[in-house]
């Protein structure tokens, strides 16, 4: 797999190589308030209302039109 290119160039936008801590983290927190609501007989939460997607590290994802091949590399 060492010569395997990425196929599109869809990068994340900073350093940051994953969001998985952060998905977890608002996964967590998404159940921990739901249990709570389920309990009071209230209606669940969603995830949007629980976290913000733009808090987390990587911060969205763009196409480049021409980009280095070391960025395609993994």
């Amino acid at each position: 797999m060492s010569r395997s290119l990425r196929k599109t160039p869809i990068l994340g936008i900073t350093t940051a190589s994953t969001e998985k801590q952060d998905k977890r983290w608002a996964n967590r927190r998404l159940r921990r308030i739901n249990r709570v609501r389920i309990r009071k007989a209230d209606e669940p939460a969603r995830l949007r209302e629980v976290s913000n997607v733009w808090d987390f590290k990587k911060d969205g994802k763009m196409y480049y039109l021409s980009p280095l091949a070391a960025w395609l590399r993994n």
